[in-house]
């Protein structure tokens, strides 16, 4: 049975490995669509919230006192909560409006998605790729402590922080092992370099960039 093209791609990452920005020059070289960031913005605009409230969701679950909080909002008493309260804008919510736009998007094709647990929510979806990018630990702490040097004496703290809190919403939502190598088609070691993973992945994938003439063209639509 032949396999259905490829035109989505997800790209999980653990944090420092450069995956996000690996996903940024895949997208590029490719012409396809890059969801990142802007996955945070769509759901903030359908949400009716700001984008902030909707950014201290991204890949988090609610803190305790959130969850405490919350059943006094959503008391009886409260009834004049409006449906856009930015109150009850919660994970789960947060969950649900993501999972929603990572379907549509891989619908439509032709982009990379990161992180947000597309490749949980894409698993044996036709026409998808799964790639997890990783680095060495000192690859991470040199990245961290090159961008973040006021907080370089907590690096490995910090770095190991991020993947906790990752994992945990894909834990809690899709009951997966975030780094669980049966997710995923593919496991890239970023220090091979960025030109090195499109690569290997254009090979894998069975996929290439279009042609400079037809690039241009679809960039000026």
């Amino acid at each position: 049975m032949a396999r259905a093209p490829i035109n989505v791609i997800t790209v999980e990452r653990e944090y420092g490995s450069a995956g996000g920005m690996f996903a940024h020059d895949l997208a590029a070289h490719l012409g396809w669509q890059l969801l990142d960031s802007e996955l945070v913005a769509r759901i903030a605009h359908r949400a009716g919230v700001d984008p902030e409230v909707a950014a201290r969701f991204d890949e988090r679950l609610d803190p305790w006192y959130y969850r405490y909080g919350k059943i006094f909002w959503q008391d009886t008493s409260y009834s004049t909560v409006g449906p856009f309260d930015e109150r009850l804008f919660d994970s789960q919510r947060m969950f649900t409006l993501i999972h929603q736009e990572i379907r549509e998007a891989a619908k439509a094709g032709n982009c990379v998605l990161v992180g947000r647990g597309a490749a949980c929510a894409l698993a044996g979806h036709p026409g998808c790729f799964h790639i997890f990018v990783y680095a060495t630990a000192s690859a991470k702490k040199e990245w961290f402590m090159r961008n973040y040097p006021q907080q370089a004496n907590r690096a490995e703290q910090e770095l190991a922080a991020h993947d906790r809190r990752r994992a945990a919403v894909i834990r809690k939502f899709y009951q997966q092992d975030w780094c669980a190598r049966s997710l995923y088609h593919m496991l890239l070691n970023s220090c091979i370099g960025t030109e090195a993973m499109i690569a290997a992945v254009e090979c894998a994938a069975g996929i290439c960039a279009p042609a400079p003439e037809i690039a241009h063209a679809q960039s000026s639509r």
